[in-house]
């Protein structure tokens, strides 16, 4: 099994996942972020004062999901969350050891 975590832009979570749905994904953490990667940030203007905004609000989604369908799951993040952009985001995939499910201790890919 592989969890594969997308950092995103926060106004692509819905295209985002819709496209997994689509290809069967039927769970996922999402969590509301703040970070930068190359870009550094940006300065923006208020009240005629310019400042810098270093951390930029992203979406972290993690998907546990087996080895066949990584692939699929990959694909369909990059083509529903990218604008061609800078600040698009970034995928990791890890492979993931052990799972539990706490109600009924059901394991691995049953507990998915």
């Amino acid at each position: 099994m592989k969890k594969v975590t997308a950092v995103i832009k926060p106004f692509k979570l819905d295209d985002v996942r819709e496209a997994l749905s689509e290809i069967g994904v039927n769970g996922m953490t999402v969590t509301e972020v703040k970070g930068f990667g190359r870009q550094k940030g940006h300065t923006e203007l208020y009240r005629g004062a310019e400042y810098m905004v270093d951390f930029l609000p992203k979406v972290k989604l993690e998907i546990v999901v087996n080895d066949e369908t990584v692939e699929q799951v990959v694909e369909a993040i990059l083509e529903s969350a990218q604008t061609g952009k800078i600040g698009d985001g970034k995928i990791f995939v890890e492979a993931i050891e052990r799972v539990i499910r706490i109600r009924t201790g059901e394991e691995n890919e049953e507990a998915v």
